[in-house]
């Protein structure tokens, strides 16, 4: 299994025997605000939706999956994280994954992380990280792809600074209601 490593951070595939991290990381209602609108995940939801769903796309060969991450240093903060802490994660899988139509070129990035870790510039680190590691090992990526909630401004923040570019607003297949969302890319 890999295991990708920066000066505070240790990255790797989640499996299915991680259902318990995703619980606690969706415990939080400030987590959840674009995504549920504030409403915590059911350890039946994990179990029965989201570990199946994950199971469909995971293939650690190519990349896909969700990537969990955890804290092992952090200096020089304010707010100092403790050492190896699950801080949240690095969605990785092709774009419209769940649809008649996914684009396998095209990968969907997304993340999740815990509040401790907001504004340390963990997600972006860690996303980072993800895309190099998929860029020199996989060549069949043409783009990367992320969505998120129009007001979600540190979520658009990070894909900006991966290098992604505002394209549309989309009514996403994977969004509860069929809400819109922005949908932000880039070429590889």
């Amino acid at each position: 299994m890999t295991t990708l490593k920066t000066d505070r951070l240790v990255i790797s595939p989640m499996t299915l025997d991680d259902a318990e991290l995703l619980f606690e990381l969706d415990q939080d209602p400030m987590v959840m605000r674009y995504i549920s609108c504030g409403r915590k995940t059911t350890r039946d939801e994990i179990d029965n939706v989201f570990l199946p769903r994950l199971a469909k796309y995971l293939n650690l060969e190519k990349g896909w999956g969700i990537w969990k991450v955890f804290v092992y240093s952090v200096e020089n903060s304010q707010h100092a994280i403790e050492d190896d802490l699950f801080v949240g994660w690095i969605l990785i899988r092709p774009m419209n994954y769940f649809t008649e139509k996914p684009e396998f070129n095209n990968l969907e990035i997304g993340w999740r992380f815990k509040q401790s870790a907001w504004g340390k510039g963990i997600a972006t680190e860690s996303a980072r990280v993800v895309v190099d590691h998929l860029v020199n090992t996989q060549v069949d990526i043409k783009y990367l792809s992320a969505i998120a909630d129009e007001q979600n401004l540190a979520s658009i923040n990070i894909m900006k600074k991966l290098g992604m570019k505002f394209i549309k607003k989309i009514s996403h297949p994977d969004v509860a209601d069929d809400v819109e969302v922005v949908l932000y890319s880039r070429t590889l």
